[in-house]
């Protein structure tokens, strides 16, 4: 197994465990490989959620250019219910598992299509 498809695994054990969602296998692999190198790179692979500008970044970067969705305050409030999910206290928010749960609660699986 590669470490791409171990990473894939963890964040699917995170969706399982931490956010109490059974994870579409496939999505999850679309939108892990979408993040690119990022997932290699113990920094990048995580949302740091408790800084604004990291959420900025999400929603500006994920939201509106890979989904496509027009901004306004139901994003953030998107941003912080999937944090809210994944748990506030809870120190490596990956970004994959952000992203796939941003992409089901926004009903935007067809962009992995």
């Amino acid at each position: 197994m590669g470490k791409r498809d171990e990473l894939i695994e963890k964040y699917a054990e995170d969706l399982k465990t931490k956010c109490g969602m059974e994870p579409d296998m496939d999505l999850l692999t679309k939108v892990t490989i979408g993040c690119g190198p990022t997932i290699y790179d113990a920094d990048a692979s995580t949302v740091a959620s408790s800084q604004p500008g990291e959420l900025e970044t999400v929603k500006n970067n994920f939201l509106i250019k890979k989904l496509g969705l027009s901004d306004g305050p139901e994003l953030m409030t998107a941003i912080d219910s999937v944090v809210e999910t994944y748990g506030k206290s809870e120190r490596n928010k990956f970004r994959a598992v952000i992203y796939y749960m941003l992409v089901k609660h926004f009903g935007k699986e067809s962009v992995y299509g």
